[in-house]
């Protein structure tokens, strides 16, 4: 964690001062809010990144003497082949659509949506991939 914590800390020290020196250069709020928001979310993470290394083990990235035997291993779930995402697209398009030309094509979107986006999160209790 201390590499990307450390990326972080450079974000958001580069956009402190970024965001005075815009500020003096142009007088705009709205670019001088945003980049002040963003030297604050990348410090939110600074700091999450920092309290969370010291309570954690140091990966073997962390570490000089780490090998790379020592982060084999698995790595998380990683899902096969699924057409329901392309059916939830469609529906989202149909829905949006629908807002251009009329509530019916927009009912009949989100109506299809339910049944795509339950199709897409019950795909691994029925059929070929069940548990």
């Amino acid at each position: 964690m201390k590499v990307e914590k450390w990326i972080f800390a450079i974000c958001a020290l580069f956009y402190g001062p970024v965001s005075i020196f815009y500020w003096l250069v142009t007088k705009d709020w709205t670019g001088t809010v945003a980049l002040a928001m963003t030297m604050l979310l990348a410090a939110m993470v600074w700091a999450y990144l920092g309290a969370h290394a010291r309570k954690m083990d140091p990966r073997p990235e962390d570490r000089l003497d780490g090998e790379i035997s020592e982060g084999a291993g698995e790595l998380g779930f990683f899902p096969p082949f699924s057409w329901w995402p392309l059916w939830c697209a469609m529906c989202l398009a149909t829905m949006v659509l629908g807002v251009v030309f009329g509530w019916w094509l927009f009912i009949i979107g989100a109506g299809l949506g339910a049944i795509a986006l339950s199709g897409w999160v019950f795909e691994y209790y029925r059929g070929e991939h069940a548990h």
